[in-house]
């Protein structure tokens, strides 16, 4: 405890970091405050049936993605969501086109031609999406609940549809600036924090929900509801772990006497993450497996049959086997484009290293690549074992919305993004020579939400 509070201490004696940590609180107010603020002409007291449907299943999943907006009928109820699915979508272009392969080699003012088509695509993708949203939103609400500036009305005008479109439109781009904010003024992986406080925000809703669900409906009282957490905590520190999880090689640098000085001769170790992909496979997979959700319309998934009904339903078992399935393959796909074997074999070489036992070059790619292949498939298995764990828990009686954090997206993300900002921070106050947060002075996060 002690050295937590000369932690706050070392943080506010900082002014740069103050500052930015600063920032990043009001902009989370900012996000926050307009998840409450309803879009015109809908009655906030009439939103009961909508927020009853978003209370589990794969809208309940939506709506904690976005703080809860989604329920409340808000301006940004789509949340960050389009922007995701829209720079998934221009990644995975440049595995296959050669116009984006050649954005991504041009440095700078590539990633920002990138950052500017992954823009234009999320206005095609919540211009799809919103009257979607609009359409299922009616169908909940009683008729005069949608009253446009006039109480006579009954029923939503075209106005109400074009305004309405344009405001969650717009609600979802100003999401997508406060995450650049952050990330540019802030302390970092806004897209990041972003996603994570709107998880958060649930959070204390769902832990209510749970302990009344325990102490008056399903039964087991005060003492089920401890197990629950401790089965919580326990996952969370898995969690950990396989973020944090590596594989350390050897490499050896031969010795070099320059003059009067010797330099090399000295053993390192290349850590390589069983997770090198983070959360990013969830998160691919998980926006894709929102797409027959959208192409239904939002409708409520016990009104639909056969493909959209096995693939809306979180609980089911065509939903979780595909979801999955989809992080697994996914997880290869990140792995392969975040880590080079070619490229470290080479600077490698270049400073004079070797891996005992392998030659340099091209052999030494070929033993990173093999490491690299055997800890990724116990680590992607072992990612999709999380990730459908609320699955597995709901149907041991947990309440949809306390089950979505026994693991999968949520959780993932919850820690993934907290080790990495705990990582912001204590790097700057290493670097101004303060102690960090930890005794060691080192907090390995994982590979950050980078959309753009």
């Amino acid at each position: 405890m002690k050295r937590f509070i000369q932690t706050i201490r070392n943080i506010y004696k900082i002014e740069d970091l103050r500052k930015r940590i600063g920032y990043t609180i009001g902009i989370i107010l900012l996000y926050r405050l307009g998840s409450y603020v309803v879009l015109p002409g809908v009655d906030p007291n009439q939103l009961a049936s909508l927020q009853n449907q978003t209370s589990s299943g794969l809208l309940g999943l939506l709506n904690m993605f976005s703080g809860g907006a989604f329920s409340n009928a808000s301006i940004f109820a789509l949340g960050i969501m389009p922007y995701i699915s829209a720079s998934i979508v221009v990644q995975l272009l440049g595995m296959a086109i050669p116009y984006f392969q050649k954005l991504q080699k041009e440095g700078e003012s590539g990633r920002k031609k990138i950052n500017q088509i992954t823009r234009y695509l999320t206005v095609l993708i919540t211009g799809f999406q919103a009257p979607a949203y609009i359409a299922n939103l009616i169908t909940q609400l009683p008729a005069e609940a949608i009253s446009p500036f006039d109480p006579s009305i009954t029923s939503p005008t075209t106005f109400f549809w074009v305004s309405s479109v344009i405001i969650l439109v717009s609600g979802t781009l100003f999401v997508m600036w406060l995450g650049e904010r952050i990330t540019d003024k802030g302390i970092g992986n806004g897209i990041s924090l972003i996603i994570m406080i709107g998880i958060i925000a649930r959070l204390p809703f769902a832990l209510f929900g749970e302990l009344v669900s325990r102490m008056e409906q399903k039964g087991g009282g005060l003492v089920i509801f401890i197990v629950e957490l401790v089965v919580l905590i326990a996952v969370i520190l898995i969690s950990i772990l396989l973020v944090q999880g590596t594989r350390r090689i050897p490499v050896q640098y031969a010795k070099r006497i320059v003059g009067n000085k010797q330099y090399g001769g000295v053993r390192q170790y290349i850590p390589l993450k069983v997770n090198a992909a983070g959360v990013m496979p969830i998160i691919f997979a998980q926006a894709i497996m929102f797409l027959p959700l959208t192409l239904a319309g939002f409708a409520e998934s016990e009104t639909l049959t056969g493909f959209a009904a096995a693939f809306t339903n979180v609980n089911g078992f065509w939903y979780n086997f595909v979801f999955a399935l989809m992080i697994i393959l996914f997880t290869y796909f990140y792995t392969a484009i975040t880590i080079n074997p070619n490229q470290m074999a080479e600077d490698m070489k270049k400073n004079n290293g070797f891996i005992p036992g392998v030659k340099p070059g091209k052999k030494t790619a070929e033993f990173i690549d093999q490491i690299m292949s055997r800890i990724t498939l116990p680590g992607s298995i072992f990612l999709a074992f999380v990730a459908i764990m609320p699955a597995l828990v709901a149907l041991m009686g947990v309440t949809g919305q306390f089950a979505q954090f026994f693991g999968g997206t949520s959780l993932l993300i919850l820690v993934g993004v907290v080790l990495d900002t705990l990582q912001q921070i204590e790097s700057h106050l290493l670097m101004r020579h303060y102690d960090g947060l930890t005794k060691s002075g080192r907090i390995k996060g994982r590979s950050s939400i980078n959309m753009g």
